[in-house]
């Protein structure tokens, strides 16, 4: 039964066949042809035919070295432990690779990582020693999406076994095959309904239904926190995290993105724009795939109304290099294109990646040292769209709109036929909005314990007051909190008006200091303005600082406000002001709340932040 599910993906003459009465097909000859046989088959678009060049980096699949995607028809990719028994096998073979392990899931699986290098490293210290850049590339952030596994696996056998090991001349590869492996092994052929294969698909979020590419910011994720300590430990050139995407139908088959030009890295995306992308773009459609950039439309039933320009924040991993001056790359293979044929784009993107970066390897370092060494004095916490300058010549699929029976809407049906929209409107939230200046340093006090190790874990350098200093510092008084109605990503957000206030306080001994002029002083920024969507104020790790513990009763309260009246007749006259709110007037625990507010018995804690700036 097994391989009459999977006939139509062995590899088989296009030429020359015999069909069996149950429509098998005899495989005779090693040329690939398209899987037809998904089990969403049926209810996705139509399939486009694909062939290109890069179909002869296949081997057949009885090859001794055929991985398991190649030996089980182009269709199925391996288990957990499939993988690394592969893996490991091939490693046996060659002293180019090592294999580490991160650290464990929350499952007790091992985080595997491999590193491939002329010199056989095995260490941090030990792979720095060559001089040569490296790429950390990771497959699997969300399981399911699982190309960049089965593609670095061909590309591994073919450096070590095969034509193309001078690829770590000048470079190395630092290879993640599953970083989600929980959720890699919640796999059934029923998971991703919007995607064509492999045949089963792991799952989106993590053991604990965590996104972990909602994570990189907050770093809730064990795994998460493994990555990043890696991240600081190897200390990477150039990130690549591997995805495919849903959404609506198009030619293009491997897509991929980066930082925009007003984020945090512009010297890397002036990198990554005029050097990177043409060599890359160029040796896909050498080899018969259809590049292009990530593809959000505004809306998915009017292709016509154009496309978004996409400006992550550090929840995500692209907009986490940013802030941190890690030039990463999000791919975003086109889910509707059939497995094959997306990781045969994959292992194309990654080997011309190893060939640029080795090549350009100077070019890239350079520019990451003048993003991490810039410190600007003004930085955009949230920023507003606008329409760009320069459209989009969107290489597209026709459709047609059918009224639904099921849903009573226009439902999109795709045709399989290729059709160009041309210049289309490009929206991108590129406009700065909230916008703040770059302090000298940050005081956390010691109680904060959570947020002092949540920054630790990013790598952010610190240092501790051994004895109680007074400093003149700015303090942001929150108000009008606002909490999300529901949990995301295990949190209850938050979400509040701020405004700066001069103090002189007294820091205790145990305060963690912050100096903003240090490599990753942009990404302490984003992490401890509390206006910045992706602050640990507004992922909630400042929550009970809106919480009020003390409370007056209305007996004592009186006498008090008829006391401070008298003492006081500015007060007076600003309660008579406050009066002339009708609403506050016809509220007697307003008008009361508000003279507690100005009593030396109010909290004087009560939604201040926390965290104070030095100018």
């Amino acid at each position: 039964m097994r391989f009459k599910h999977l006939a139509a993906a062995i590899l088989v003459s296009l030429s020359s066949s015999s069909t069996l009465a149950n429509d098998e097909v005899i495989p005779q000859l090693a040329e690939p042809r398209i899987a037809t046989t998904y089990i969403n088959d049926a209810i996705l678009p139509p399939a486009i035919e694909w062939h290109g060049k890069s179909e002869a980096l296949l081997v057949s699949a009885d090859n001794p070295w055929a991985t398991p995607f190649e030996q089980n028809g182009l269709k199925t990719s391996p288990s957990y432990d499939e993988t690394f028994a592969w893996l490991d096998k091939l490693i046996e073979q060659t002293d180019k690779l090592k294999k580490v392990s991160l650290g464990k899931s929350p499952q007790g699986r091992d985080i595997w990582m491999i590193i491939a290098s002329s010199e056989g490293a095995d260490s941090p210290e030990e792979l720095q020693k060559n001089g040569k850049a490296s790429i950390l590339v990771q497959a699997g952030i969300h399981s399911g999406e699982i190309d960049g596994k089965d593609a670095g696996m061909m590309l591994l056998r073919d450096i070590v076994i095969g034509d193309k090991g001078a690829l770590l001349d000048n470079a190395n590869l630092l290879f993640v095959p599953i970083f989600s492996v929980d959720a890699h092994e919640r796999s059934t052929q029923y998971n991703r309904v919007n995607q064509r294969g492999p045949v089963n698909m792991g799952w989106r979020t993590t053991s604990k239904n965590l996104n972990l590419n909602r994570d990189y910011a907050k770093a809730d994720a064990l795994e998460m926190q493994h990555m990043l300590h890696a991240i600081n430990e190897w200390q990477p050139d150039l990130y690549i995290d591997v995805h495919v995407t849903d959404g609506i139908d198009y030619q293009y088959d491997v897509t991929f993105g980066y930082n925009q030009p007003q984020g945090l890295s512009p010297a890397s995306y002036r990198w990554l724009e005029q050097s990177y992308r043409p060599a890359i773009e160029a040796e896909l459609s050498a080899q018969g795939h259809i590049p292009g950039q990530l593809i959000f439309a505004l809306d998915n039933t009017d292709i016509t109304k154009g496309m978004s320009l996409w400006n992550p924040s550090p929840r995500y991993s692209n907009g986490y290099g940013d802030a941190r001056h890690l030039p990463t790359i999000l791919i975003e293979n086109h889910s509707l294109k059939p497995f094959k044929q997306r990781v045969l784009g994959t292992y194309v993107m990654l080997e011309a990646t190893l060939k640029t970066v080795g090549e350009q390897s100077t070019k890239l370092r350079s520019a990451i040292q003048q993003d991490r060494y810039n410190y600007p004095q003004q930085l955009t916490l949230t920023w507003k769209e606008k329409q760009q300058e320069k459209g989009w010549d969107f290489k597209g699929i026709s459709y047609r709109l059918e009224q639904s029976a099921i849903s009573g809407n226009d439902v999109v049906r795709w045709t399989g036929e290729p059709e160009l929209y041309p210049n289309l409107p490009v929206m991108g939230n590129s406009v700065a909005d909230i916008r703040v200046h770059r302090p000298s340093a940050y005081y956390i006090p010691p109680q904060w314990a959570d947020v002092i190790e949540r920054l630790n874990i990013h790598g952010i350098r610190m240092t501790r007051l051994e004895v109680p200093t007074q400093l003149s510092v700015d303090q942001y008084h929150l108000s009008q909190p606002v909490f999300s109605g529901k949990d995301y990503e295990g949190r209850q957000r938050v979400s509040a008006q701020a405004v700066i206030n001069p103090i002189d306080t007294l820091l205790p001994v145990g305060t963690v200091k912050i100096d903003t002029r240090q490599p990753l002083g942009d990404l302490a920024i984003l992490l401890l303005e509390p206006q910045s969507p992706d602050s640990l104020l507004q992922w909630g790790f400042f929550n009970p600082i809106f919480t009020r513990t003390e409370y007056i009763e209305n007996y004592a309260v009186e006498p008090l406000a008829a006391q401070m009246l008298q003492e006081d007749p500015k007060l007076q006259q600003a309660f008579n002001e406050a009066l002339k709110d009708e609403v506050f007037a016809a509220d007697p625990k307003a008008r009361l709340r508000w003279f507690y507010q100005r009593s030396p018995y109010f909290d004087d804690n009560y939604e201040k932040y926390p965290v104070v700036r030095q100018r």
